[in-house]
């Protein structure tokens, strides 16, 4: 153990924790094909913060970043018409064949969706061992500036836009929602309804504020990757607009194809609980330094987190998460 401390000191000697600020960064939008379009590009402009405490009190000083995604309408599309939308957010393995899954069931449903591509956009295939080049503050002001961008198109009904994710995307599903990051990026904007899907719940913060809107957890029973008693407690811990559902027997991932497996890079989180100050300042558990800076970040889960996760395919799970998941958005979207 003192080992360990020696090492995390050595490393903090060398750590820096500012960023040179840049311009503001502006909406700006450049389709590929019209308006009127079934399947559309959409680019617009978001930055780079690491940290909820990037957001929160630097938002202008985080560098440029231009960002796209793909809208899709619903299957019966008509032009005359508006759609709600559902924003999507894949995890830290990107895109995966039953993201798209829900998304073509939620167009079947009348539903738009746009699958918000933050890793391509900025050349990241994946974040699985590291968790530092694409954060979820990063991908929470995407999905805002992707609001922004969407909900001035003719065919979007602007009011009823929601969000769902996936493991890290499901962090962005469930965090879009808290108060002081929405009012820092924009207050005006309300998700209609969040649906985090294995998010990781391990961050508390002191401020339990996560607005009005109806926010539903779905996570797996065995999940040690994004561990669902984390959820757990946060939930009991905050107001009742967040709803629980712990999937018996399953494991990270149990919508997805692959067979249960063990991931060796990922990280097993069962042990970590970070605490949240009202400013976006995450805490490491045993030392209260703050997490505000990729290697501060990688001194924090070496602390408390472990490799090799299982994840993979739980039939029982996915059929009710699929099924919960569509009488969600439809119940609370149109």
């Amino acid at each position: 153990m003192k080992a360990r401390y020696c090492l995390i000191f050595i490393l903090l000697i060398f750590s820096c924790t500012s960023n040179p600020k840049k311009d503001r960064f502006v909406i700006e939008k450049k389709n590929d094909l019209d308006d009127n379009s079934i399947i559309d590009t959409i680019y617009f402009q978001s930055g780079n913060p690491f940290s909820f405490k990037d957001i929160i009190n630097d938002l202008e000083g985080q560098t440029k970043q231009e960002v796209f995604g793909i809208l899709k309408m619903p299957s019966q599309f008509d032009h005359t018409q508006e759609y709600p939308l559902i924003i999507a957010v894949a995890g830290s393995n990107g895109w995966s064949d039953h993201h798209y899954d829900y998304l073509e069931m939620y167009r079947e449903n009348g539903i738009a969706t746009f699958e918000l591509c933050s890793f391509q956009s900025r050349g990241i295939s994946s974040t699985v061992g590291t968790q530092i080049e694409v954060t979820t503050a990063m991908m929470i002001l995407d999905s805002y500036m992707g609001y922004e961008a969407l909900a001035i198109r003719p065919n979007i009904d602007s009011n009823n836009i929601g969000i769902t994710g996936w493991s890290l995307g499901g962090g962005v599903a469930l965090f879009s929602a808290w108060k002081p990051i929405n009012n820092a990026i924009n207050q005006d904007i309300k998700f209609a309804v969040h649906l985090p899907i294995y998010p990781p719940c391990i961050v508390t913060p002191n401020l339990l504020d996560f607005g009005e809107s109806p926010i539903h957890i779905l996570i797996g029973e065995l999940d040690n990757w994004t561990p669902a008693e984390a959820c757990q407690e946060l939930v009991d811990r905050a107001d009742n607009n967040i709803d629980l559902t712990i999937y018996e027997g399953a494991h990270h991932s149990f919508d997805g194809n692959a067979n249960i497996s063990v991931n060796e890079n990922g990280y097993i989180l069962e042990d970590c609980r970070f605490r949240m100050k009202s400013d976006g300042t995450i805490l490491m558990n045993f030392f209260n330094l703050p997490m505000t800076h990729p290697l501060l970040q990688k001194i924090g889960l070496f602390m408390c987190a472990r490799r090799g996760p299982t994840y993979g395919r739980n039939d029982s799970a996915k059929i009710k998460s699929f099924k919960f998941s569509r009488s969600f958005m439809n119940t609370h979207l149109h």
